[in-house]
């Protein structure tokens, strides 16, 4: 698992610090943010913001002025005088708001994906039920691989990101039981058309190309899938998201926190 360079939990009271517990598997929701560059930017943070607090109410985990005390956690732990590209995770239970800050990694061009027979529990939110995709994890080397989740022969999500499949030039994304992230909902907004459709196994050889989408990822153009034998006939489409993506971390305006 990748080294945490700023790991802090604080009481909902009264935002005193507490000993860390990073939260995973408790009863709660969590954002990673991509952190870039000095002075820093936070990528779509506007909408992660806006996905975790919704998730919080969801959640039923409201305290007294949680999403001010987020806002405010978040400027104490970006440094101005820091040169990022990390990941910045906020992490949130009945109990505390944790926070950890890792560096991003940049994937191998040989990506690839490796299938998995599991759907994250409560799957359209980003909750700390994470213990089994934490468990495959820790035994890759995920800057050359993700696992691929799939349920009743429908490929979902990794264990990470958002997926993507394209088939003739046109994309299409999965129906149902995955998280929605804040990449993808990006891609939503800037693509003329992405295709929600049921991704089985059975027609993988169907797709040119597989991208993942996600804050910690960016964008991935897979490589190969082993089982069952899938291989990248295409990266047209991976360089048109690359090219888009790009242009938003070069958008993105500083953090004034």
């Amino acid at each position: 698992m990748a080294k945490l360079l700023l790991k802090k939990s604080y009481q909902h009271k009264d935002l005193k610090e507490i000993k860390f517990n990073d939260l995973w598997n408790s009863y709660g929701v969590f954002t990673t943010m991509r952190v870039i560059g000095k002075p820093a930017k936070i990528l779509f943070l506007k909408d992660h913001l806006n996905n975790l607090f919704k998730s919080i109410r969801d959640y039923k985990l409201r305290k007294k002025n949680i999403e001010k005390n987020i806002k405010k956690i978040i400027k104490i732990n970006i440094k101005k005088d820091k040169k990022y590209d990390h990941l910045f995770r906020v992490a949130v239970n009945h109990k505390m708001i944790s926070v950890s800050l890792r560096k991003r990694l940049k994937t191998k061009s040989n990506f690839t994906l490796k299938l998995i027979n599991y759907k994250r529990i409560d799957p359209e939110y980003k909750n700390l039920k994470y213990k089994k995709i934490l468990e495959y994890l820790k035994n890759m080397n995920t800057v050359k691989s993700d696992i691929a989740l799939h349920n009743e022969k429908k490929i979902l999500e990794t264990g990470t990101s958002n997926l993507l499949f394209v088939k003739k030039n046109k994309i299409y994304s999965p129906t149902n039981d995955f998280y929605k992230g804040t990449t993808l909902r990006f891609f939503s907004r800037k693509l003329k058309k992405i295709i929600k459709k049921s991704i089985l196994i059975d027609s993988l050889n169907d797709y040119d190309e597989i991208i993942v989408i996600g804050s910690g990822k960016g964008v991935v153009s897979v490589s190969h899938i082993k089982e069952p034998y899938w291989k990248r006939k295409s990266l047209k489409n991976y360089r048109i998201l690359s090219n888009i993506y790009q242009k938003a971390v070069t958008n993105c305006p500083r953090y004034n926190g």
